[in-house]
């Protein structure tokens, strides 16, 4: 009978004592919980008055008390944008160019990363700190130098210009990204290949870059962001309204006199759509081509 009194007076002891351990877990899920809706609501809220001010009359914009539902609801915006076709154009230039810097990017990272990866060879250390440099270079200083040497090769105002001048930022992390992910995929694929009758070609197209995709969709998504959301080469490298790309559109809208406000967050929230249709559509190959490359067994 003691026995059992002690068995029952430890399990309660152990218990009481598993009591604190369980209410301070709940307390630390709850603040966490807490901490994400509110970061979520501080990064989402702007996002919500951009959309719901592409709803309203200009007029309503700085209308006192702000409403975030406005009653007086309106297509007009919208209809301004997807009528004018100095406006469409816009558009139109921002998927030629990061359309063509994504395809081209990817092509030139995935040769370079597999080199990279797969080779020794004099200078490849030096080669990787430049690569690495050119990101650290702020982008403002290289305005005049670029400007420069496009009107010098005759491709101010044209799409090559913008294409190539994109393509400077964007290859060396398509290609540091590249290599970390080609360096996580066994050698033994590629001597398997070969010993098949494959050569180097072969055995990086068929093999290596079907196994890739994860990595080659997160850097394409990337780079498509990079270049679309692109503003100070593309005002600096473009003249005429037919070469200007969404981000120079949106600032055309700020008139000398007078914003168009709505017109604006209505171009912006058009603007959003593609790359965030992009993430939605290859958020899973995004998110693990980007974790891929980050550890190395």
């Amino acid at each position: 009978m003691s026995n059992v009194t002690l068995r029952g007076r430890r399990e309660a002891s152990i218990d009481v004592s598993r009591q604190p351990r369980t209410a301070k877990k709940t307390l630390l899920k709850a603040g966490a919980i807490a901490a994400l809706v509110i970061g979520a609501l501080y990064a989402g809220l702007p996002v919500l008055w951009m959309l719901s001010t592409s709803f309203k009359q200009n007029g309503e914009v700085f209308a006192l008390p702000p409403k975030l539902i406005t009653s007086g609801f309106s297509l007009d915006a919208y209809t301004a944008i997807l009528t004018d076709p100095s406006r469409l154009r816009f558009f139109l230039n921002s998927y030629i160019v990061a359309i063509a810097v994504t395809v081209l990017t990817l092509l030139v990272a995935i040769l370079a990363a597999y080199g990279f990866s797969r080779y020794e060879f004099p200078g490849k250390r030096l080669i990787n700190i430049v690569i690495v440099s050119v990101q650290a270079v702020p982008p403002i200083t290289l305005v005049i130098p670029y400007f420069g040497l496009m009107v010098a090769l005759g491709l101010y105002n044209t799409y090559p210009g913008l294409i190539l001048t994109h393509m400077v930022f964007t290859l060396p992390y398509a290609i540091i990204m590249m290599t970390a992910y080609f360096n996580t995929l066994p050698r033994e694929l590629d001597e398997a290949a070969k010993v098949d009758g494959a050569n180097v070609w072969t055995a990086l197209w068929r093999v290596l870059v079907p196994i890739s995709v994860p990595g080659i969709v997160a850097v394409g998504v990337y780079t498509f962001m990079i270049s679309w959301n692109e503003f100070l080469f593309a005002l600096t490298l473009t003249r005429t309204d037919s070469m200007r790309t969404v981000p120079i559109g949106i600032q055309l809208l700020m008139g000398q006199h007078s914003f168009e406000w709505n017109q604006m967050m209505a171009m912006s929230i058009l603007g959003s759509i593609p790359v965030l249709l992009l993430f939605l559509l290859f958020q899973r190959s995004f998110i693990g081509g980007l974790t891929s490359g980050a550890v190395k067994d």
